[in-house]
């Protein structure tokens, strides 16, 4: 079979998983339709087939080669948004429906990769959001003490604890989450999607929905290389959306995120690097994300995209960011670099749209996909079959409008890469 997914990442090289399944041919019937092969459209099929129901899922290129298989692969509880903004956002009811449904999404991540025996690296540490300045320090314990008083089980650490914990220099303080993890993100989609295919799914590759309309009481997708009809659909292709004729792209911001991998560190190295496992990213106003993988490799990311000019400013600069925390890596180099696309909507908040009787796209992770989009894939699937909607995390809406959506992610890229252009020059304090 033809390569379907030849952008190369660390993630897509070492992943255990391996799936490879046919483009779809002819006429199909199905009572579920699930357009988009990542977190969300491979739970939503894994969801339904273990309910017994007839199940399709449609990718366009190859599992896990958008969004999904280009993660960090850290497993958050929770938003970007701190949960009081969530329910500002949505009102006291639904933003406490939609923060207690997220705050136990890790728990039904771990859980699948257990009960499907999925190979994806995974190490339940919890994760570090860090404090890159005093200003960050405080934003955390705003952060601690809304999630305390949910009984979420955090610990706002000292600046000496979070350089003892991280073994990296310059960190005034971190906000650990016990309920977090991280996992190898491509191996977990292919996962998910090999798990479902157990329970009776029927998978296709290289089969992107060109077409999708009303068909009777239910629906019919046409792709180059046939059809399916099905009672209830599904549209889970968030920052990958491909045009299809009756169905419009999710109104969503693309933003790029990129991340450089490390060879393997020395013993003597990895030891000093995130002992623990866990998995971090910080308060800065462009983030940085980092971590580790099973074989000891560092990886560093953020905001950008890595091709042309841009590119070379981001990955110098992701060297002089990888001196700053851990001067004894200075001029290691890196032998991975991948990046790709992020929704963001307007309000950082997901959103699920109803295009019609048992249809249903949810999208607008916001750089937040394997939680929420593990959970919300399954909870469309039980909806779509007849169950209740109000069941769902979040109610469903119209697309809310978004003006120069692209324009405004263009203008996230230039503004980090602005930022890369002159960060992490000045030696980190101790």
């Amino acid at each position: 079979m033809p390569d379907l997914d030849p952008a190369p990442t660390l993630w897509r090289a070492t992943a255990a998983e391996a799936l490879r399944a046919p483009a779809l041919e002819g006429e199909a019937s199905a009572d579920l339709v699930v357009i988009g092969g990542g977190f969300a459209g491979c739970s939503a099929a894994l969801e339904a087939a273990a309910q017994g129901a007839r199940v399709r899922l449609l990718e366009g290129g190859a599992f896990a080669h958008g969004g999904s298989g280009r993660n960090v692969g850290l497993v958050n509880a929770g938003l970007w948004l701190p949960p009081d903004e969530v329910c500002a956002a949505l009102g006291a009811g639904p933003g406490a429906r939609l923060n207690d449904a997220l705050a136990a999404a890790p728990d039904l991540v771990f859980d699948l990769i257990a009960r499907h025996a999925i190979r994806c690296e995974p190490v339940r540490a919890g994760t570090l959001h860090c404090a890159h300045s005093a200003a960050g320090l405080r934003d955390l314990a705003r952060r601690h003490a809304q999630q305390i008083a949910r009984g979420a089980p955090v610990t706002l650490l000292t600046g000496a604890q979070a350089r003892a914990r991280t073994g990296a220099r310059g960190l005034h303080g971190a906000l650990h989450d016990a309920r977090a993890g991280t996992i190898q993100p491509h191996a977990y989609c292919l996962g998910l999607a090999r798990a479902g295919a157990e329970a009776g799914a029927v998978l296709h590759e290289a089969s992107p929905a060109v077409a999708i309309a009303r068909d009777g009481a239910g629906w019919r997708v046409e792709t180059p290389g046939g059809a399916v009809r099905a009672g209830a659909l599904i549209v889970a292709t968030n920052a990958y959306h491909m045009a299809a004729a009756g169905l419009a792209a999710p109104p969503s911001i693309p933003v790029h995120y990129f991340q450089l991998a490390t060879a393997p560190l020395p013993p003597a190295l990895r030891a000093a690097v995130l002992a623990g496992g866990e998995g971090c990213w910080d308060t800065a106003p462009v983030m940085t994300s980092w971590r580790t993988d099973a074989a000891g490799r560092l990886i560093i990311g953020a905001i950008g995209a890595l091709d042309a000019v841009a590119g070379q400013v981001h990955a110098a600069w992701a060297a002089r960011k990888m001196a700053r925390l851990y001067p004894a890596l200075a001029g290691l180099g890196f032998a991975h670099a991948w990046h790709g696309r992020i929704a963001m909507t307007r309000d950082h908040i997901p959103k699920i749209l109803a295009p019609g009787p048992n249809a249903f796209a949810a999208y607008g992770w916001s750089g937040r996909g394997i939680g929420p989009g593990t959970l919300f894939g399954a909870a469309l699937a039980r909806a779509a079959l007849g169950g209740d909607v109000r069941d769902l995390p979040l109610a469903p809406t119209s697309a809310p409008s978004l003006r120069l959506g692209a324009l405004r992610g263009r203008v996230y890229d230039a503004g980090a890469c602005a930022a890369h252009l002159i960060g992490a020059r000045l030696p980190a304090p101790a």
